[in-house]
């Protein structure tokens, strides 16, 4: 028997291919659109909302779909970046990006040191000080190595004004992040394992000497508080850093029992995972200057946590926890 192609198999093959083609794209889109929003949520949103243009489109006009796509994410990214709710959330103070496990194929590319930094949460959380497309020519230049031309097609500006936005965006974040660099990941471990001792056992001079003399600590107050809470001089973060990590029955019983504290890599950088019965119920990221300890994050809001939890729960290495009961 002959088979004999129907157009609407034709037409079913084809826009097989191009989903499938679209789908070879997502990883390297999705790592985009993070780097761009600092939200895994909102990068995820960004992307299906690619896909929705890329299956209303006609996909035989489009010559390099690669290119294509890239236009189409990086500008939906600028229009959430842009809206109106986006300022409103932003500036209120209560803002930190998303963080990710280091195994996350969302934090990737991670060749270089430029890739690895731009997906950090020191720099994710400086490039909330460019403007929007200050913070696209900036990724779409260090993370994914485009040139200035290509740049240029992809926001509608000039060649000249992608350099101009480079150097710009640049000069802001070398000023803002001086002094820190990549860590040896041993001497990393062990700074964040005598900070956990040194917090434990309520040693608060031991706290003070492992942080810089201009150290910042930031907590989104586990979601309940308006804005960020920010402390800034050495004695003052000792000291809620002490009484954070005292664990009293209420905070058991508000976990659910007593939780592991488990060493881990997030976004590039070490940290500290509360986790319960394999949920992760916060996070407590470091920035290390000089062999000592530049800023501390501390995130508790479930919403910032669900992808961080879900790669947890998936992991391939099971670490003994440096905490087995806190």
């Amino acid at each position: 028997m002959i088979r004999v192609d129907s157009p609407v198999t034709d037409r079913f093959d084809a826009d097989r291919f191009d989903a499938g083609r679209f789908e070879a794209s997502r990883a390297r889109l999705a790592s985009l659109a993070y780097r761009l929003l600092g939200s895994a949520t909102d990068a995820e949103d960004a992307v299906q909302d690619a896909f929705l243009h890329w299956q209303g489109t006609d996909r035989q006009r489009i010559e390099v779909p690669e290119a294509w796509l890239t236009k189409v994410v990086t500008n939906l990214c600028l229009d959430r970046l842009r809206s109106a709710h986006a300022r409103r959330e932003r500036s209120a103070g209560a803002w930190l990006p998303e963080p990710l496990l280091d195994s996350d194929p969302m934090l990737g590319p991670a060749d270089s040191f430029e890739q690895r930094e731009s997906v950090s949460l020191a720099v994710l959380t400086l490039m909330e000080r460019l403007s929007p497309l200050e913070r696209a020519v900036y990724v779409l230049r260090e993370a994914f190595a485009y040139r200035h031309a290509e740049i240029a097609g992809i926001l509608d500006i000039t060649e000249s004004a992608s350099q101009q936005h480079l150097h710009r965006a640049r000069g802001r974040l070398t000023t803002a992040r001086r002094g820190t660099g990549e860590v040896e990941p041993a001497a990393a471990r062990r700074i964040v394992e005598e900070f956990l001792a040194a917090a434990t056992s309520g040693r608060t001079e031991r706290l003070v000497a492992l942080l810089t003399d201009d150290a910042t600590a930031l907590s989104d107050g586990a979601g309940q508080a308006e804005k960020l809470l920010r402390y800034d001089t050495p004695h003052r973060i000792a000291a809620v850093l002490r009484a954070g990590f005292k664990p009293t029955p209420a905070k058991r019983r508000l976990a659910g029992g007593p939780p592991a504290i488990h060493y881990a890599l997030v976004n590039g950088a070490p940290a500290l995972l509360f986790v319960r019965v394999e949920q992760v119920l916060g996070a407590v990221t470091f920035d290390l200057a000089g062999g000592r300890i530049a800023t501390v994050r501390s995130i508790a809001a479930p919403a910032r946590l669900t992808r961080l939890a879900d790669a947890w729960r998936r992991r391939e290495t099971d670490d003994a926890p440096l905490i087995a009961e806190w």
